[in-house]
């Protein structure tokens, strides 16, 4: 027997089912309770509200587990590469061989962008945010690839887009870093593997070779598994709500793209770079900001340690913390900037007041970090953010349109004025 859960309304008794996910997640169906009973459900944020069934990721905060179509994030980080997390999140299984051969070789083959989009970039200010740059030109790929505005777009001008987008996202972002910085573009080179292409494309340049450092090739990759998706969150629900109305992949992604750049979603690790330098600049010494964080009447706040997601440690951070160590150690940097996020991270970590309330380094800290010591500038964290996010966006704008799910339409609960007539310019003085 199918098991319910009941509402009562006004003395009436409504059954209402109850699902349970794969991982023994429960959820009650109230997708007819307005249709039958008028009523609505209210939840700000959507906080309790789940808007899909998917097979994609699940997430555990309590335990601090991640998993991509059922493989756990921490053998995924020590064992494939990107693209191989790619195909998995958008085809949901690891690729074979020929498989990821293919993949592979389709995207090499389409990471150029078409010349007239430097026009756009010279039309934007020097010092323009990139993340502002990234999701315009993302948008803009629709204009150069009408079909896939198609509303009978075939499989195979799906596959191309997605292909498409997963090549060129690289080259757009790292087109923006050189538009801001006045430096020359660097085209894309299909002997290099996705993250070492990106990083030629940042920092090579025209008149020298480029080599890159494995250490920090191996470090990216990380980071971008680590990125890839995470479940229903403010910028995935976007593109699943823009995607709803039928809009193009890249218009939706651009859409994900606008709402990753907020403060309180992709900008964490920019923060974390920000608090540091604010620490520097004080001069007073970290325990004075250790003792302002512990003040519940202060203001200041730790960025990038705990999670309002991960309770008691995000398993993103154990791996990237790995990774962070070995970056800084190959390439030799010399920034107190750095110092005093070593050192922060050591009180974190021991310190019991930290330790009782969750408050341990997360993966944003460490990506901070990570970021920093490549040169990489704090505007351009949140390009990174998506730079990994996206074969998950593009996973669940998938899943959707094949599921055939409604057009996203949230309720609301008014509480304005009730009706009035309408008074004349005159009568209103």
């Amino acid at each position: 027997m199918s098991e319910t859960a009941k509402l009562i309304l006004h003395g009436q008794e409504i059954d209402l089912p109850v699902i349970t996910g794969s991982e023994n997640e429960k959820a009650i169906d109230i997708s007819k309770l307005r249709s039958t009973t008028g009523y609505i459900t209210l939840d700000p944020g959507f906080k309790n509200t789940g808007s899909t069934q998917s097979a994609i990721t699940y997430l555990d905060g309590e335990n601090g587990i991640l998993r991509y179509r059922g493989y756990s994030i921490e053998e995924l980080a020590e064992n494939a590469t990107f693209l191989e997390v790619a195909y998995l999140l958008i085809y949901g299984d690891l690729p074979n061989t020929e498989e990821l051969a293919y993949f592979d070789e389709s995207i090499t083959h389409h990471t150029l962008v078409h010349e007239n989009m430097k026009r756009f970039f010279d039309a934007f200010p020097q010092g323009a945010h990139p993340m502002g740059m990234l999701s315009s030109m993302i948008a803009s790929l629709s204009t150069f690839y009408p079909e896939s505005q198609a509303s009978n777009r075939s499989v195979t001008d799906i596959e191309k887009t997605i292909h498409r987008l997963i090549a060129k996202l690289p080259t757009l972002a790292a087109q923006a870093y050189k538009h801001n910085k006045g430096l020359p573009v660097m085209y894309p080179r299909n002997d290099q593997s996705y993250c070492g292409n990106f990083l030629q494309m940042m920092f090579g340049l025209p008149t020298e070779d480029y080599e890159v450092n494995e250490v920090v090739e191996r470090a990216l990759n990380k980071l971008l598994i680590l990125h890839a998706d995470h479940e229903q969150n403010c910028s995935t629900a976007t593109v699943r709500v823009v995607g709803s109305s039928q809009a193009n992949l890249y218009s939706s992604v651009s859409a994900g793209i606008a709402a990753l750049w907020g403060p309180l979603h992709g900008g964490a690790n920019q923060a974390v770079i920000e608090m540091l330098e604010t620490i520097r600049r004080d001069g007073g010494g970290l325990e004075k900001w250790i003792d302002k964080a512990k003040d519940k009447n202060d203001s200041f706040r730790l960025m990038g340690f705990g999670h309002r997601v991960y309770k008691n440690f995000d398993p993103r951070a154990t791996i990237i913390k790995v990774a962070a160590d070995e970056v800084l150690e190959a390439l030799g940097v010399n920034d107190p900037i750095l110092d005093i996020a070593k050192e922060l991270e050591q009180v974190a970590l021991n310190d019991e007041y930290f330790i009782q309330r969750g408050l341990y380094p997360n993966v944003d800290f460490y990506s901070g970090i990570i970021y920093r010591a490549l040169g990489i500038p704090t505007d351009m964290f949140t390009v990174m953010f998506a730079l990994g996010r996206l074969p998950g966006w593009i996973g669940q704008w998938k899943e959707m349109t094949e599921q055939s799910e409604p057009i996203g339409r949230p309720r609301q609960v008014y509480t304005g004025s009730t009706s009035r007539p309408y008074v004349s310019l005159t009568e209103r003085g």
